[in-house]
């Protein structure tokens, strides 16, 4: 399996998703529910979406064809061959609808291969408002926008990226008192909290800006994240030398059984292992709290 050839036709797939997407700026798009979802940002699909994901498939198709690659997207069913073939396509061709429909930024294409253990291999990651390109491949690095990229300090805060729906929870603002004393105990000015999107961007972010963290409480009904929101970005925390594992430290479950839900553990995107341990105990002092 060449990774590395691999990793260039996910990103032109990712990239040419990335131009339909961007061809819809400002224009009326028509807009579907999905009934079975928990929240709005789940239910919200439209065409694009559905259009993303072809063009993508146009690309990988063959390699499922010819190098028995399974595959699992989001616009589509899960056929559960991921399970019995060593590697597995993991497709988001819209992260973030809702601000999508919204105009605003924060959407992304997401494109991961995954083996069949639940490692990342590949993460590809498009903002096609910003025109920002993320590409890993494991035992390879990370580039932005082509170029070789490394993770560095850049800023005396601690940035904080959280989801929409947690900006009203009852414990957003202890949460962020917490974030905002740990970062005066590591000498830093205080913390810089952000909600710019969905799950994919949200993690990206954080490796714009170190120190920073991005993070989703477990939760005990299925919902929320699934295998396609964490998967690319898996690869380039990975890659990048960042922390990525669940609410107790533990790798993340990107080829769960029995669903492709991944909040049942949680999830912790950190810029170094002693904030990523900060967020462990974090989320377990504050249990499932949805």
């Amino acid at each position: 399996m060449d990774l590395q050839a691999l990793a260039k036709l996910a990103s032109l797939a990712a990239q040419e998703a990335g131009s339909l997407i961007r061809s819809y700026t400002g224009k009326e798009v028509m807009v579907f529910h999905k009934e079975d979802k928990d929240s709005l940002a789940a239910q919200v699909v439209t065409e694009v979406d559905r259009k993303a994901q072809d063009i993508i498939l146009k690309h990988l198709m063959p390699t499922c064809e010819g190098l028995g690659i399974a595959l699992l997207a989001e616009e589509s069913e899960d056929d559960g061959s991921r399970f019995t073939k060593e590697f597995f396509w993991c497709i988001d061709p819209l992260d973030g609808t809702l601000p999508f429909v919204e105009c605003r930024p924060g959407y992304s294409v997401s494109i991961a291969l995954v083996g069949k253990d639940g490692s990342p291999q590949i993460g590809v990651v498009i903002d096609p408002v910003e025109g920002v390109l993320w590409e890993a491949t494991k035992g390879h690095g990370i580039r932005r926008n082509h170029q070789p990229w490394a993770l560095a300090p850049l800023d005396q805060r601690l940035a904080f990226h959280y989801d929409r729906s947690f900006e009203g929870h009852p414990i957003f603002a202890s949460v962020s008192a917490a974030l905002e004393s740990f970062a005066h105990s590591k000498g830093l000015k205080g913390l810089d909290p952000s909600q710019q999107g969905g799950a994919v961007l949200n993690a990206c972010h954080v490796l714009e800006k170190a120190p920073g963290c991005y993070f989703r409480f477990p939760q005990k009904k299925e919902g929320g994240c699934s295998i396609w929101d964490f998967a690319a970005t898996a690869c380039l925390f990975q890659e990048a030398g960042a922390v990525v594992s669940d609410s107790k430290g533990s790798a993340l479950d990107l080829n769960r059984a029995g669903s492709t839900y991944m909040n049942h553990g949680g999830a912790i995107f950190a810029t170094d292992p002693e904030l990523a341990g900060f967020l462990q105990g974090l989320l377990l002092r504050h249990g499932e709290i949805f």
